[in-house]
């Protein structure tokens, strides 16, 4: 992971054990003596597991480990390990993994040491300071999908990842899980919420692929290999990597594809570099991927105000461990606003059935 500007000293409350640890990767063999000094620092983008840089003897490794007093679900390293193993082979832009400890007693937590890839990774203020152009963006965008729909193509079973997931009810269990989630995590009365997760449950597909789904695929997830933005060299954050239908991936990663035309607290709540010029709109991603995967995309509507839906609930339940002091990064303060934002965009894009100009 590149882009060193999206480094930090760790943030207080976030501290690792260098002593334990170098003692796990003396055994593993990443270091060479127990008293090499080693450099950690944080990186800032984010809004799930937390990931460190390590720094020494002339080498890097990314450090991932779930958040303080998060719950397991969403957040299971060896899960996530396992996937970036089985699938080096398999898929070029997944990076390389080294080593997985599932005790506690090191770091509090299971974590797992991967490979720091080289290249850039495009967030909003990056994107920004580049002063990136249309022309680029239309090459970037057209980079994205085209990495998007070769992780759709791979053969899961070849890949010895059968077991991930059970693709056979995907949907109705999604649908149902995530709303119990909502619920769960639900700080305010959002009415809008109700209505999507109604909605949702009467207008699901019933037949569908099945297929690896990323579940996070967006551009600060993907490491382009230089500013000519023709290859990608790896994509991150695996951890809710499983199998299912490959239409509620691209779902959730149209929620993500915010627009200069949407509302600013989304644009400030999810921001994101594809509400620059020259970025595609959601129903030309669409497109896209529907020409460059060979698949009919029915009941779209049905799967961006899913991606919507799930989107505010992973923000709920953020702002949730917030509101009850579990995390004190400024950042999430206002993501119960962005969930509620999400859920009623989420019920435009149900009345008005489209998926752009929904404001």
């Amino acid at each position: 992971m590149s882009n060193e500007k999206n480094l930090r000293p760790v943030r207080e409350g976030e501290e690792i054990d260098t002593a334990q640890l170098k003692v796990f990767m003396l055994e593993h063999a990443l270091i060479s003596g127990i008293n090499t000094d080693l450099e950690v620092k944080q990186f800032t983008n984010g809004y799930s597991n937390l990931t460190y840089l390590l720094k020494t003897e002339d080498k890097a490794y990314v450090l991932r480990r779930p958040p303080f007093a998060a719950p397991k679900r969403g957040h299971d390293m060896s899960r996530e390990f396992k996937v970036l193993k089985q699938l080096n082979s398999f898929y070029g832009k997944s990076p390389k993994v080294y080593a997985f400890n599932g005790d506690p007693a090191i770091l509090g937590a299971p974590f797992y040491l991967m490979e720091k890839v080289e290249g850039t990774i495009l967030t909003a203020s990056s994107a920004r300071a580049r002063n990136i152009s249309p022309e680029e963006f239309k090459t970037i965008s057209g980079t994205w999908v085209d990495a998007f729909v070769e992780f759709h193509q791979i053969d899961y079973k070849a890949a010895g990842l059968s077991e991930l997931g059970r693709p056979a009810g995907y949907v109705e269990r999604q649908v149902r899980n995530w709303g119990k989630q909502y619920l769960a995590a639900a700080t305010e009365n959002v009415p809008s919420a109700k209505k999507v997760m109604t909605w949702m449950n009467d207008h699901q597909p019933k037949e569908y692929d099945h297929t690896l789904i990323h579940n996070d695929f967006k551009y600060d997830n993907v490491v382009f290999e230089n500013d000519e933005w023709k290859n990608i060299s790896a994509v991150l954050d695996w951890e809710m990597c499983t199998l299912g239908d490959p239409l509620m991936d691209l779902g959730t990663s149209l929620g993500y594809w915010i627009t200069e035309h949407d509302p600013v607290l989304m644009k400030r709540g999810l921001s994101s570099p594809t509400v620059l010029q020259g970025n595609p709109s959601r129903s030309d991603i669409v497109q896209q991927y529907a020409l460059k995967s060979g698949r009919n995309i029915d009941n779209l509507t049905f799967y961006y105000a899913y991606g919507l839906f799930k989107i505010a609930v992973i923000a709920q339940q953020i702002y949730y461990r917030y509101k009850h002091g579990h995390t004190s990064d400024p950042k999430f303060a206002q993501l119960n606003q962005a969930s509620a934002l999400c859920c009623d965009t989420a019920w435009q894009a149900i009345q008005k059935n489209q998926i752009d100009n929904l404001y």
